[in-house]
C-alpha cells in the first residue's frame, strides 16, 4: 500500500466552534520525512488512529469513526479531538483520493517527549485487493490472548478498549497465523470466549441469528460490524450482542471477519473445522459495504 498524500494537522480544543479549520492543516510530501526523532507514537506507540474506507472518494462512516476516536483519547487521557476538524480533514484527504478502494488514516499522538504536544495528521493510500479474500473466504486459527472476558474492567490501564497505535501484538498474532497455515487469526480469552480478530470484527450465523460478542472485555466495537448488523436487520434478519463461547465457533453456520477496509471476508476454516460459505449472502453484504455510507 503506497501513501499518496499526508496532511499535518494542528490540533484545536474540542470546543473550538470555529466552522472552517482548512488554515490548522498542512499538506506536506508523503515520502518525505515528516516526524521528529522523539516522536513519542514511535518511540512507544503512545497515540491512537482510525482507519477509514473511502470508495470512489467518499469516506465511509465517518462519524462512527470519529467517536471511536474521541472515545479512544479519553480512554488514553489525550486530548479530546476536535470532531469537525477532524472531519475537515478527512474529507480534504478523501477528496484528492483516486477511483476504487482507498484508505485513510487519522492519528493522534502523544507528541515529542518533553516537548510539544499533541502531534496529529491524516494520510490517505490505496487499498490492498482484497478481492479473493472477499469470495473464497479465509482460514483462521484461534489465539488465546491471555487474559480473561472480566480483565479490562480489573485494569482499565490496559487500554483495551482503546484503538491505540501499539499494533506489535496484533501483528505478531497475524505472523503465528501464518506460521500455523492460516489467514487471520481470532483472539480467545484464557476463560473460553471469543473476542474479536486482530484487526477486524467476528460475526458468526448461529441457526437464524447474527452473533457478535458483546463489545466489552476489551473488544473494540467495529463500525463495520454495525453497518452489517444494520444491513441484516434491514433484510430482515436477526442480530445479537452476546457472549460467545470458543466451542460455539465449531458449530457457528457460517462467520465472517468485518473490517473497514477488507469489508466482509467470509471465514473457511477455523482451526481444522470447515465453514460453510454462503456467497450470496456475502456478495450482498460487500455491495452494501461498497456503497457510500455516512
Amino acid at each position: 500500500m503506497a501513501t499518496r498524500f499526508a496532511l499535518i494537522i494542528e490540533p484545536t480544543a474540542s470546543g473550538d466552534s470555529r466552522t472552517d479549520f482548512s488554515a490548522t492543516f498542512t499538506q506536506v510530501d508523503a515520502s518525505a520525512p515528516a516526524l521528529s526523532v522523539g516522536e513519542l507514537s514511535t518511540q512507544r506507540g503512545d497515540g491512537i488512529f482510525e482507519s477509514i474506507g473511502v470508495v470512489d472518494t467518499h469516506p465511509q462512516e465517518v462519524a462512527a469513526h470519529l467517536e471511536r476516536f474521541v472515545r479512544s483519547a479519553e480512554i488514553c487521557d489525550l486530548p479530546v479531538p476536535n470532531v469537525e476538524q477532524w472531519r475537515q480533514a478527512i474529507d480534504a484527504a478523501a477528496a484528492l483520493c483516486g477511483p476504487g478502494e482507498w484508505v485513510v488514516k487519522t492519528i493522534l499522538s502523544r507528541g515529542v517527549e518533553h516537548g510539544p504536544t499533541p502531534t496529529a495528521w491524516v494520510t490517505a493510500a490505496d487499498a490492498a485487493d482484497f478481492s479473493r479474500p472477499r469470495r473464497e473466504g479465509i482460514a483462521v486459527v484461534t489465539l488465546d490472548r491471555g487474559f480473561d472476558l472480566n480483565a479490562p474492567a480489573r485494569a482499565p490501564w490496559l487500554l483495551l478498549g482503546a484503538k491505540t497505535l501499539s499494533y506489535a501484538v496484533n501483528m505478531a498474532s497475524l505472523r503465528e497465523a501464518h506460521k500455523r497455515g492460516a489467514d487471520d487469526a481470532i483472539f480467545v480469552s484464557s476463560d473460553g470466549f471469543v473476542l474479536e480478530a486482530p484487526t477486524a470484527s467476528v460475526i458468526l450465523r448461529i441457526g437464524d441469528v447474527f452473533v457478535t460478542p458483546e463489545p466489552t472485555g476489551g473488544i473494540l466495537h467495529g463500525t463495520t460490524q454495525l453497518s452489517a448488523f444494520a444491513w441484516l436487520e434491514g433484510q430482515g434478519y436477526t442480530t445479537a450482542y452476546r457472549d460467545v463461547r470458543v466451542s460455539e465457533l465449531a458449530t457457528a453456520d457460517a462467520a465472517w471477519l468485518v473490517s473497514s477496509v477488507r469489508l466482509a471476508a467470509p471465514v473457511r476454516r477455523i482451526d481444522e473445522v470447515e465453514v460453510s460459505l454462503d456467497h450470496e449472502l456475502t456478495d450482498a453484504l460487500n455491495a452494501y459495504l461498497l456503497s457510500p455510507r455516512d
